[in-house]
Protein backbone atom coordinates (compact mmCIF):
# COMPACT_ATOMS: atom_id res chain seq x y z
CA UNK A 1 0.00 0.00 0.00
CA UNK A 2 1.72 3.60 -0.91
CA UNK A 3 1.35 6.61 1.15
CA UNK A 4 -1.42 9.10 0.40
CA UNK A 5 -0.05 11.83 -1.68
CA UNK A 6 -1.07 14.31 1.29
CA UNK A 7 1.51 11.84 3.33
CA UNK A 8 4.62 12.46 1.27
CA UNK A 9 6.97 14.83 2.54
CA UNK A 10 7.06 18.09 0.28
CA UNK A 11 10.41 19.49 1.28
CA UNK A 12 13.72 17.31 2.35
CA UNK A 13 16.31 18.70 5.40
CA UNK A 14 19.58 17.37 5.41
CA UNK A 15 22.31 18.82 7.78
CA UNK A 16 25.93 17.88 8.03
CA UNK A 17 25.01 16.86 12.14
CA UNK A 18 22.72 15.47 14.51
CA UNK A 19 20.76 18.26 14.86
CA UNK A 20 20.58 22.21 13.02
CA UNK A 21 24.49 23.97 13.32
CA UNK A 22 24.31 25.85 17.10
CA UNK A 23 24.26 23.17 18.63
CA UNK A 24 28.16 21.88 18.85
CA UNK A 25 30.72 24.34 20.07
CA UNK A 26 34.19 23.61 21.10
CA UNK A 27 33.69 26.25 23.51
CA UNK A 28 32.01 23.81 26.00
CA UNK A 29 35.24 21.96 26.36
CA UNK A 30 37.56 25.16 26.40
CA UNK A 31 35.47 26.22 29.49
CA UNK A 32 36.14 23.14 31.17
CA UNK A 33 39.57 23.24 30.64
CA UNK A 34 40.07 26.87 31.71
CA UNK A 35 38.48 25.68 35.03
CA UNK A 36 41.08 22.81 35.18
CA UNK A 37 43.90 25.28 34.45
CA UNK A 38 42.14 27.56 37.45
CA UNK A 39 42.25 24.56 39.70
CA UNK A 40 45.82 23.61 39.15
CA UNK A 41 46.56 27.29 39.84
CA UNK A 42 45.25 27.02 43.36
CA UNK A 43 46.18 24.06 44.00
CA UNK A 44 49.71 25.25 43.36
CA UNK A 45 49.07 27.87 45.66
CA UNK A 46 47.31 26.26 48.78
CA UNK A 47 49.17 23.72 50.81
CA UNK A 48 46.11 22.90 52.78
CA UNK A 49 45.84 19.29 51.98
CA UNK A 50 42.14 19.09 52.79
CA UNK A 51 42.29 21.94 50.27
CA UNK A 52 44.19 19.99 47.78
CA UNK A 53 42.05 16.89 48.24
CA UNK A 54 39.04 18.54 47.07
CA UNK A 55 40.73 20.59 44.20
CA UNK A 56 42.16 17.66 42.68
CA UNK A 57 38.92 15.88 42.56
CA UNK A 58 36.64 18.67 41.05
CA UNK A 59 39.87 18.79 38.52
CA UNK A 60 39.57 15.56 37.23
CA UNK A 61 35.72 15.85 36.83
CA UNK A 62 36.59 18.58 34.79
CA UNK A 63 39.09 16.97 32.67
CA UNK A 64 36.05 14.37 31.98
CA UNK A 65 33.56 17.06 30.90
CA UNK A 66 36.46 18.25 28.45
CA UNK A 67 36.77 14.80 27.35
CA UNK A 68 32.93 14.56 26.79
CA UNK A 69 32.77 17.73 24.93
CA UNK A 70 35.92 16.48 22.51
CA UNK A 71 34.06 13.25 21.96
CA UNK A 72 30.87 14.64 21.13
CA UNK A 73 32.62 16.95 18.37
CA UNK A 74 34.81 14.07 16.88
CA UNK A 75 31.85 11.65 16.97
CA UNK A 76 29.01 13.82 16.09
CA UNK A 77 30.00 16.77 14.61
CA UNK A 78 32.71 16.49 12.18
CA UNK A 79 31.76 14.17 8.93
CA UNK A 80 33.76 12.17 6.93
CA UNK A 81 34.66 15.45 4.57
CA UNK A 82 36.20 16.99 7.23
CA UNK A 83 38.20 14.63 8.04
CA UNK A 84 39.36 14.25 4.46
CA UNK A 85 40.00 18.10 4.37
CA UNK A 86 41.77 18.25 7.36
CA UNK A 87 43.85 15.29 7.05
CA UNK A 88 45.46 15.32 11.06
CA UNK A 89 41.94 15.85 12.91
CA UNK A 90 41.86 12.14 13.96
CA UNK A 91 44.87 12.50 15.79
CA UNK A 92 44.42 16.18 17.21
CA UNK A 93 41.57 14.34 18.61
CA UNK A 94 43.18 11.79 19.96
CA UNK A 95 46.38 13.77 21.62
CA UNK A 96 44.02 16.35 22.74
CA UNK A 97 41.37 13.71 24.38
CA UNK A 98 44.75 12.27 25.90
CA UNK A 99 46.06 15.50 27.18
CA UNK A 100 42.81 15.59 28.95
CA UNK A 101 42.95 12.45 30.43
CA UNK A 102 45.21 10.79 33.17
CA UNK A 103 48.17 11.16 31.10
CA UNK A 104 47.71 15.25 30.49
CA UNK A 105 45.68 17.67 32.90
CA UNK A 106 43.35 15.25 34.79
CA UNK A 107 46.62 13.04 36.02
CA UNK A 108 48.59 16.41 36.79
CA UNK A 109 48.37 19.52 39.14
CA UNK A 110 50.87 21.62 36.35
CA UNK A 111 49.31 24.87 35.14
CA UNK A 112 51.79 24.34 31.78
CA UNK A 113 50.01 21.20 31.20
CA UNK A 114 46.59 22.85 31.05
CA UNK A 115 47.69 25.19 29.07
CA UNK A 116 48.75 22.60 26.35
CA UNK A 117 45.79 21.16 26.27
CA UNK A 118 43.75 24.55 25.95
CA UNK A 119 46.22 25.18 22.79
CA UNK A 120 45.40 21.77 21.58
CA UNK A 121 41.81 23.10 22.15
CA UNK A 122 42.75 26.04 20.33
CA UNK A 123 43.44 23.92 16.88
CA UNK A 124 40.37 22.11 17.21
CA UNK A 125 38.12 25.42 17.38
CA UNK A 126 40.10 26.39 14.61
CA UNK A 127 39.08 23.71 12.33
CA UNK A 128 35.62 24.01 13.76
CA UNK A 129 35.16 27.45 12.81
CA UNK A 130 36.27 27.01 9.27
CA UNK A 131 33.81 24.05 8.78
CA UNK A 132 31.18 26.23 9.45
CA UNK A 133 32.11 28.87 7.39
CA UNK A 134 32.27 26.47 4.02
Amino acid sequence: MRLPRILTPRVTASAHCDLPCGVYDPAQARIEAESVKMICEKYQANTDPEFRTRAILIKEQRAELVKHHLWVLWTDYFKPAHFEKYPNLHQLFNETTKLAGAAGAKGATDPAKADELLQKIDEISKIFWETKQA
